[in-house]
């Protein structure tokens, strides 16, 4: 018999353990306890009559009728959210912009709330996309930036993506540092110095990783975990104290005591992307979007300039030298 009725929340909670194959990853993705979850994906397998998972001590696998079910559940949950959207007034959308101050999202935001001027889109800073992304798919935040291609698989699965901008880094140097006097810093010019770049914050693992991907092969030391800072003046504070350059983007907000230095030969280059929830639909994100391809174009945000680098793992756009 076809059932006609299937909870939504047992769609939910599969998709999940399809995506992670871990139960106990998935059930922490969806703040859920484990057996909560196991509970709801046997009920699922009740109502279906079919067995969508083969689990051992050792690993979790799709049968074929899960693998037949997962887009299926997908497509599902994505017309529950766009039922709800035209039935209801737009709520707030929540935007991370992962800290406050001059940068690439603040300048789509605003772009977007003039072009959405009868949306309220909330800023919010939640420092790091790898934090950002689980919130995203926890249904707690909406939109984020930041370097999605070096997301854990797992964490970018839930998630849509459009590029944003190849942004150029820089290096954040302590006032009297030797490389501070120069008006641009080559990356070999930092061979030897240790460079904090957010070693040690679960928050921030992306950032960690693009800067691993950039520093190996020419001498340039991770800095250890230092403690996490929140506000301007505290990061200053502790940069200042612990003497070590920081890896940054050129828009990154100025700082008391520091200066910033763009970084050259190659000029590293960030792949941005804006991400949201797969499925997700609010005119909010619709004017998101729409600023982000529109500045892009005007500012040639998505061109890589001759000479510069991007990530290996970079899957969208041009490769880097």
């Amino acid at each position: 018999m076809i059932p006609r009725d299937v909870d939504p929340r047992l769609l939910r909670g599969f998709v999940a353990a399809a995506e992670d194959l871990h139960f106990t990853r998935a059930a922490a993705r969806l703040y859920v306890a484990q057996q909560a979850l196991s509970r709801d994906v046997r009920r699922l397998e009740q109502t279906l009559d079919a067995t969508l998972f083969l689990r051992t001590t050792r690993q979790v696998e799709l049968t074929a009728d899960g693998q037949r079910l997962l887009p299926l559940a997908r497509r599902v949950l994505a017309a529950h959210e766009e039922l709800a959207a035209a039935f209801t007034a737009p709520r707030p959308l929540l935007v991370d912009l992962n800290t406050d101050g001059p940068s690439t999202p603040r300048t789509v935001l605003d772009r977007a709330r003039e072009l959405a001027p009868d949306c309220e889109l909330m800023a919010r800073f939640e420092s790091g996309l790898t934090h950002a992304a689980a919130e995203i798919a926890a249904g707690r935040l909406d939109v984020s930036f930041g370097y999605a291609d070096g997301l854990d698989p797992a964490l970018r699965a839930p998630l849509a993506q459009t590029p944003v901008r190849y942004e150029p880094l820089a290096v954040l140097l302590p006032e009297g540092h030797p490389l501070a006097a120069r008006e641009t810093v080559p990356l070999d010019a930092l061979a030897g110095e240790t460079v904090y770049a957010g070693a040690g914050n679960p928050r921030t693992l992306e950032w960690t990783g693009l800067a691993r991907e950039l520093f190996a092969g020419r001498g340039i030391l991770m800095a250890p975990p230092a403690p996490v800072a929140m506000g301007k003046e505290e990061f200053s504070r502790v940069m200042v104290k612990t003497g070590n350059p920081v890896l940054a983007t050129v828009d990154f907000l100025d700082m008391p005591g520091c200066v910033k230095r763009p970084l050259t030969d190659p000029v590293p280059l960030s792949p941005l992307s804006m991400v949201w929830r797969e499925g997700f639909a609010h005119p909010g994100l619709d004017a998101l979007r729409a600023a982000a391809a529109g500045l892009a174009a005007e500012r040639g945000w998505l061109e890589a300039p001759a000479g510069s680098r991007l990530p290996a793992r970079l899957t969208h756009g041009p490769g880097g030298g």
